[in-house]
């Protein structure tokens, strides 16, 4: 793969964002660079020294932005909408195509204050990077669509933060997305009631990420095209078990990629009720109630586009939500379990029997994957699983056995207590083995899966 470098967010001009200078660390000590990422855009070519120049030290990547930009947007946060925030600790800084032709923009975490830092200091802590890797090589791995975390830098300096001991060490992150734009860009636009820069923004994501050409009915275009995705990736969340926790409307990509992994988890079992963030006290975004948070995310865009847009067709638009939720739920479920579809009824009827079963069975949700990959559930599941043995054998396998990963007596999984286990050697030793040797497990779940 060649390197091609682009710049199209250029088009939307100075209204959608602002340019800005990353901070100049004290150190630029190279933790973590994702070469499987880099191949699939063309950098993995690149020296460690070459590498931390530009996303260490953000040197421009020759033909793409020449400078930094913190992204304008506002956003519901736990359903209370914020004009106040934006790019604060991040910025886009470089786009260009993959493999598949997409447009990819490299984002950053933790690279310095922006006008939107508020009364923050634009800086990430190591664990937030390293929990960051854990998360998106796990969903990767899971066939969720995901950024992923391109490189870590360790930054030298000390961070003081209420949610982990303190001082703590800082690192500059770098993810590798498909889009950059949220739902809260949109959000901000109508906010300042700014209808033609509403129909900029809308024709940019429809011709940039969707192919397709703007005109009289782009604003339900795009409405039908970011439902979809995020109905996708509602689905492919449930399938994995994964908790993002911090799904307000500022954390919606508009490629319905998911990215920004704070307070993550992967519910141990079925559990509907199972949240990730210890603020959410009121469980808006647990385990169960994630697709309805998707969902009203969506809403929030669809009444942005209403400045721009009659109200039936954008309705419309969102009435293909719930029934293409469940098809992707579906999906995802079959994928991960290695099935082929069979027929929209018995494919309906195995996933109401797995959730039924596995909420009632509380049996943990990764081992149950692990077992009934390929459709054959082994016997030592009893009488509870009566139903879904015969509904898993009337399906076709994707897949087979026969990858080394099957052969294992564990599925790779992440509990918190591992995370946290992978973190402990970091600070104490500056033991990173850990943490490289969960990353090959799960490239080879991933290999297995795929």
């Amino acid at each position: 793969m060649t390197f091609t470098p682009q710049q199209p967010i250029l088009e939307l001009g100075d209204a959608f964002y602002d340019p800005v200078a990353p901070a100049d660390f004290p150190q630029t000590i190279l933790r973590f660079r994702n070469d499987r990422a880099a191949a699939s855009v063309g950098l993995d070519g690149l020296s460690d020294a070459e590498w931390i120049a530009h996303f260490g030290r953000f040197q421009p990547l020759d033909g793409t932005l020449r400078q930094p930009l913190a992204l304008r947007y506002h956003g519901h946060q736990f359903r209370v909408y914020n004009p106040e925030i934006g790019d604060g600790r991040g910025f886009l800084f470089a786009q260009m195509r993959d493999e598949q032709g997409r447009l990819m923009d490299l984002g950053t975490k933790g690279s310095g204050q922006t006008p939107y830092s508020r009364f923050g200091d634009g800086r990430l802590t190591l664990k937030g990077g390293v929990r960051e890797i854990l998360a998106t090589e796990m969903l990767e791995a899971l066939g969720v669509d995901t950024s992923r975390t391109f490189s870590l830098i360790e930054t030298g300096e000390e961070l003081h933060r209420g949610d982990e001991p303190s001082p703590t060490r800082s690192a500059v992150m770098v993810r590798l997305n498909h889009g950059h734009i949220r739902i809260g860009a949109f959000q901000r636009l109508a906010y300042f009631q700014e209808t033609e820069n509403i129909e900029r923004l809308t024709a940019y994501v429809l011709n940039h990420y969707y192919g397709e050409e703007a005109g009289p009915d782009a604003p339900q275009r795009l409405l039908a095209h970011v439902a979809a995705r995020t109905a996708r990736l509602a689905g492919q969340f449930m399938a994995a078990g994964f908790v993002h926790g911090v799904l307000n409307s500022d954390n919606i990509n508009v490629t319905g990629e998911s990215f920004d992994y704070g307070p993550w988890r992967f519910t141990p079992t079925w559990d509907p009720a199972f949240t990730a963030a210890y603020f959410d006290h009121a469980g808006l975004y647990a385990f169960g109630r994630q697709p309805e948070a998707i969902y009203w995310d969506v809403m929030q865009l669809a009444g942005s586009l209403r400045l721009i847009a009659d109200e039936a067709p954008l309705v419309e638009a969102m009435d293909l939500f719930p029934e293409r939720f469940q098809r992707e739920l579906e999906a995802a479920i079959l994928w991960r379990l290695g099935l082929e579809p069979h027929s929209p009824e018995q494919d309906r009827s195995l996933i109401q029997a797995l959730e039924r079963t596995l909420r009632t069975s509380e049996i943990p949700l990764d081992r149950f994957y692990f077992d009934a990959f390929a459709g054959q559930l082994p016997e030592a599941y009893g009488g509870p699983f009566a139903e879904l043995r015969a509904l898993l054998a009337a399906h076709a396998p994707r897949k087979s056995r026969d990858h080394p990963y099957w052969s294992g007596n564990a599925p790779c999984s992440m509990p918190i207590d591992e995370v946290e286990a992978i973190w402990a050697p970091i600070p104490a030793d500056d033991d990173w083995s850990a943490l490289t040797a969960k990353v090959d497990q799960i490239r080879t779940m991933g290999d297995a899966l795929a």
